[in-house]
C-alpha cells in the first residue's frame, strides 16, 4: 500500500479519556477538567502524566496544590465528561452543574469523583514545559476501584469499567478484547 506523507501532528491515536480532579491549597475551589493527553510514563515508581495547556483553570490549581486524581470515566458518563471538556472551572463549578459527587481522597488534596469507577491519586512530582502543553508527571501514591469492576482475582474487568478513548475529536468504546501480552509466543 502506498503511503501519503502528512504535516506533522499529534497522530497517536486513541487516547484514554479522563476527568482530572483538582484542588487549590485550601480545598476551598475544586475543578474537574477532561483530559485525553494521559499516559503511563514510568512502573517502578508508578508515574502518570497528563498534559495541560497553561491558560486552564486547573492548570494553576494543580500546580500550586501539588496534587491531582485522575479519575476514569466509564461510558454512561461520556455526556458529563464531555461538558467538563468544553466548558471551564473559572466560570462554572463543574461538581455542582454536571453534577459529580465529591469525596475525600486518603492522601492527596483533590477530591474523588464518586461516580468515575476507577480513582488514581496523584502527587505531582514534575512539570516538564512542551510548547502548547505542559506536561504533569504525578506519582500514584493510591488507587480505588468499585468492587463491582472487579474479577474475582482483584484485577479490572475492563468490559464492566466500560471506559472509552478519544479519536481526534470523537469518542469510542472499547470493543472486545483480542489477545493478551504474550500470546504471540505461546
Amino acid at each position: 500500500m502506498p503511503k501519503l506523507d502528512i504535516p506533522p501532528s499529534e497522530a497517536l491515536y486513541p487516547v484514554p479519556v479522563v476527568l482530572v480532579s483538582c484542588t487549590d491549597k485550601n480545598r476551598a475551589k475544586s475543578n474537574i477538567i477532561t483530559i485525553a493527553w494521559c499516559g503511563v510514563v514510568c512502573s517502578n515508581p508508578p508515574l502518570l502524566s497528563i498534559s495541560i495547556r497553561p491558560s486552564r483553570y486547573s492548570y494553576r490549581l494543580i500546580k500550586k496544590s501539588g496534587d491531582f486524581v485522575i479519575n476514569i470515566p466509564s461510558k454512561d458518563l461520556l455526556k458529563k465528561t464531555d461538558f467538563c471538556g468544553v466548558r471551564s472551572g473559572a466560570d462554572i463549578d463543574k461538581f455542582f452543574s454536571v453534577p459529580f459527587t465529591m469525596a475525600l481522597a486518603k492522601k492527596v488534596k483533590a477530591p474523588l469523583i464518586e461516580e468515575c469507577p476507577l480513582n488514581i491519586e496523584c502527587v505531582l512530582k514534575n512539570i516538564i514545559k512542551l510548547g502548547s502543553h505542559d506536561m504533569f508527571i504525578g506519582e500514584v501514591v493510591q488507587v480505588h476501584a468499585d468492587t463491582d469492576i472487579l474479577n474475582t482475582d482483584g484485577n479490572i474487568n475492563f468490559k464492566k469499567a466500560a471506559p472509552f478513548v478519544y479519536n481526534h475529536g470523537e469518542y469510542w468504546d472499547l470493543g472486545k478484547k483480542i489477545g493478551h501480552y504474550g500470546f504471540s509466543t505461546k
